[in-house]
């Protein structure tokens, strides 16, 4: 079992895309928004997979993620999906010795912006980029099974 731990932030400023070092097309749905086991598909560029998580407790929760064909998880998400399917472009930018992904929402969530960073140690010192302001981390308007469902926060 994994543990992912990840902090989040919204984002006020377009320059990541000049830091990027990558991107990638994302689509991405949730077979199951139950806190306790929540159930993701995504569809990366041309890779399929699933991800099951648990309960967050802060910063930390348990993850499995694996691979699987890409043709299962398109009609997975095509399928199975509860509320909307997510469409963003993420964004991979090294910046204070960690590699922060931006990503930046399409369709129904335009104009949202969230950096996310994982980490090794909840309590790991962290240097937050130009493009970061506030701190969303375990606000729960901002988990992607939320945003499928419910749309983009106030």
């Amino acid at each position: 079992m994994g543990k992912e731990i990840e902090r989040k932030f919204l984002v006020h400023d377009n320059i990541y895309k000049e830091m990027a070092k990558g991107r990638r097309e994302l689509a991405q749905g949730y077979l199951s928004r139950n806190p306790d086991a929540t159930v993701r598909v995504r569809v990366a560029d041309s890779t399929g997979y699933i991800t099951v998580k648990g309960r967050n407790a802060g910063a930390v929760r348990d993850e499995w993620e694996y691979q699987i064909p890409v043709a299962d998880a398109e009609a997975m998400l095509g399928l199975c999906a509860e509320g909307s399917v997510l469409s963003k472009t993420r964004y991979l930018v090294d910046f204070g010795g960690r590699t922060w992904e931006v990503d930046e929402f399409h369709g129904h969530l335009e104009g949202l912006v969230v950096a996310e960073v994982e980490l090794d140690d909840e309590n790991a010192v962290l240097e937050v980029p130009p493009f970061a302001s506030k701190e969303v981390t375990g606000d729960a308007r901002y988990y992607n099974s939320n945003l499928c469902k419910h749309g983009k926060p106030e």
